[in-house]
């Protein structure tokens, strides 16, 4: 097995020694379409914070997977290694995390990033109302957006994962826990991770009624 990743290594390594201008070329066109999937998140921020006097978003996030990730990834699938193949199979090379107050803001955001006439929903995931097995809750959205170059318009796919503050809390805690190496009595602790999931999820809605009562009781315009 060994030998076989060691001379698959190799091979990405020519690969990338013989297309590396491409390569290049084509993570500058997801470096903009990610640009482009901020600025649009952050517009609506601006718009939304106007209009109901607190912010939907607390942070954005942007991620460009790396070479060796993007070439491990078609091994894995058993995907051609070919620039091509990179931008027809691989979704997520572009990503955007936005991080939300509430667990409503991640729905009203991604209903509006939907409603924009040059946004293509090409794939989405409800991890929060069918969260995975281990507990680990967001909203996956994969978009298709045009970047505008020089002399051409390209459609490019991002990757959106919107999740509130205590989802995101979790999954990194969770992330960094998870792939310690000597992690003992792995039933035992994955069990207290999807406990604490829970406990997180339940905080979550507990401060969205507050906020709702807040609303009705005291006639404080929150967004919903």
């Amino acid at each position: 097995m060994m030998e076989t990743e060691l001379k698959f290594t190799q091979e990405q390594g020519e690969w990338l020694e013989d297309n590396l201008s491409s390569f290049r070329e084509l993570m500058a066109y997801y470096r903009c379409a990610m640009m482009e999937m901020e600025t649009k998140f952050n517009v609506l921020n601006e718009e939304l914070s106007l209009e109901y006097d607190r912010n939907p978003i607390e942070t954005v996030k942007v991620r460009l997977k790396n070479f060796r990730s993007i070439m491990d990834k078609l091994q894995r699938r058993e995907l051609p290694l070919s620039i091509k193949s990179i931008e027809q199979n691989i979704f997520d090379i572009a990503g955007i995390r936005v991080i939300c107050s509430f667990p409503e803001d991640i729905y009203m955001l991604a209903e509006s990033v939907l409603r924009q006439d040059d946004v293509v929903l090409v794939e989405k995931k409800d991890y929060i109302a069918h969260p995975k097995p281990n507990g680990y809750r967001s909203l996956h959205l994969i978009l298709e957006i045009p970047i505008f170059l020089h002399k051409e318009k390209r459609m490019m796919k991002v990757e959106v994962q919107l999740r509130t503050i205590a989802m995101d809390w979790w999954a990194s805690l969770e992330h960094k826990i998870r792939y310690k190496k000597g992690l003992p009595e792995h039933e035992k602790i994955f069990a207290e991770l999807k406990e604490c999931a829970e406990i997180s999820m339940e905080l979550d809605y507990r401060m969205d009624a507050i906020r709702k009562k807040i609303e009705q009781t005291a006639g404080v315009e929150f967004m919903v």
